[in-house]
């Protein structure tokens, strides 16, 4: 058979240890179910296995070999019996499965304070919208794969009737100078004084992903990031941004750290479970000691993947503000998926994450979107103690991308499109508005969270198009 080609050496190759595991891995290959299987990928099998041995648990011909590669049951790290308690905003409309993985996170041993955003949804470990301080650790999947996503908007000196005097010029503009998912970078791109950090050259799997941060910055993710024009309504006349009352047109932004962040969010994830096994419930909760090596390293690399978020940002603006010949009258940016240190109440100092939650310490300034069809906020934070000084980072998915694929037609989105006036380059059925909760619900639900300064309402938003970079829905 295909798979006999397999030795003992190729499964050290993958890590596996010395004696019953690789015996019971090729004992396994034997039976006739795996016996068309190449020797590609078996070796990819057995290396998933290995990755995530709790996954395998459950299979018949599989959960021997994976029981040895689950933590000792005498190291695991225990939960705390007690859920301690914390806030939750807009609790009737968070979904069960993100309350259940924030009471999770709430019985960890190292957990101080938490609390939950009104735009909250599931996600792994902690859950999108979930704000959780903790004792001098970090947990690379409480600040998430994309590190250090953010928005980042513009506001220029040009009055909200450019927007449609302009339209076909300003849709130029976003398909000439964004680009957009895993395929698309930029020829030329922009040499940055983040890619001469030295971490680049001290952390190992920073280094190995050096020559794609070249390529990939001033670009954006796939998802639900985006670019826009759009009208910014400055309605506080009391706002730190300096700008007077009215109506203007606006640049707004939201990506991560690329590649960078994801291979550094995958790598120090796996350290973490296998320093600190958990129970399988809590396993992608696992953290790292902020005294130890790897959870400093992790702190440096998670910080130069925010930093580098912010270099992306800073390009894509800049290209977009040359081709408009118009410098901004102000500039706001703000990010999520990250860990702060901070001091709580009572004085004891926290790591805090934020996965899918803003700062809103008082006076911090943020952008809070909607969806392409809901108007966005500008917001003030009001340092609120219960939240950890924290708000929603935008109005959190209603439908998971595969629901929203199912219940959203092309037609109703054309329509919907049609009727707010929003022309969409890019996109698909997954970020749908529909697929995402009301905005307005949202806000209602934190304004002892943040002061409302303004809004972004989009009207040509540019997003990936599954690397064709063709809009489905009457785009470039």
């Amino acid at each position: 058979m295909a798979t006999s080609k397999l030795r003992g050496n190729d499964l050290r190759k993958l890590g596996y240890p010395e004696g019953r595991a690789i015996n019971l891995a090729l004992d396994v290959l034997e039976d006739r179910q795996l016996s068309k299987l190449d020797k590609g990928s078996a070796l990819a099998l057995l290396r998933r296995i290995k990755e995530d041995p709790y996954a395998y648990l459950r299979d018949s011909l599989w959960r021997d070999v994976a029981k040895e590669f689950v933590p000792d049951p005498k190291r695991d790290v225990g939960l705390n019996p007690e859920v301690k308690d914390y806030r939750r905003y807009g609790e009737a409309f968070i979904e069960d499965g993100a309350r259940k993985q924030m009471d999770t996170a709430m019985q960890l041993p190292v957990t101080l304070d938490g609390a939950l955003m009104p735009d909250a949804h599931q996600g792994y470990g902690l859950p999108i919208g979930g704000v959780l301080a903790v004792d001098n650790a970090v947990i690379p999947y409480g600040v998430g794969m994309d590190i250090g996503c953010r928005m980042a908007l513009s506001v220029f000196e040009l009055p909200r009737q450019y927007l449609g005097q302009r339209m076909q010029e300003l849709k130029k503009l976003l398909h000439n100078h964004t680009r957009f998912g895993a395929k698309e970078v930029f020829k030329n791109p922009t040499d940055d004084p983040i890619l001469d950090r030295p971490e680049f050259r001290e952390i190992a799997v920073v280094r190995g992903k050096r020559e794609a941060a070249i390529n990939q910055l001033g670009s954006s993710g796939s998802g639900n990031h985006f670019v826009e024009w759009g009208v910014v309504d400055i309605m506080t006349p009391d706002n730190e941004l300096g700008v007077p009352l009215g109506q203007y047109l606006g640049l707004l932004s939201h990506s991560g750290s690329r590649g960078l962040g994801a291979a550094i969010a995958q790598h120090y994830t796996k350290v973490a479970m296998s320093k600190c096994p958990l129970p399988p419930e809590a396993r992608y909760l696992a953290w790292l000691d902020l005294d130890t090596q790897e959870g400093q390293e992790y702190w440096r690399a998670m910080n130069l993947a925010g930093d580098y978020a912010s270099a992306c940002h800073r390009d894509i603006h800049r290209r977009l503000s040359q081709a408009l010949g118009e410098k901004p009258l102000a500039k706001v940016e703000n990010h999520h998926n990250f860990a702060w240190k901070e001091t709580l109440p009572d004085g004891r100092e926290a790591i805090v994450h934020r996965k899918g939650a803003t700062p809103a310490g008082k006076g911090v300034l943020g952008v809070i979107p909607g969806s392409m069809t809901a108007p966005g906020f500008i917001v003030r934070g009001r340092g609120e103690q219960d939240s950890i000084q924290s708000a929603s980072h935008g109005a959190g998915r209603r439908l998971s991308r595969t629901q929203a694929k199912k219940e959203v037609s092309e037609g109703e989105l054309r329509r919907l499109l049609r009727d707010k006036g929003v022309e969409l380059i890019g996109g698909g059925l997954d970020e749908a508005p529909m697929a995402y909760k009301d905005i307005h619900q949202v806000m209602a639900h934190q304004q002892e969270l943040v002061d409302v300064l303004g809004s972004f309402t989009p009207r040509i938003v540019r997003m990936d198009a599954g690397g064709n970079g063709k809009s489905k829905y009457g785009g470039e």
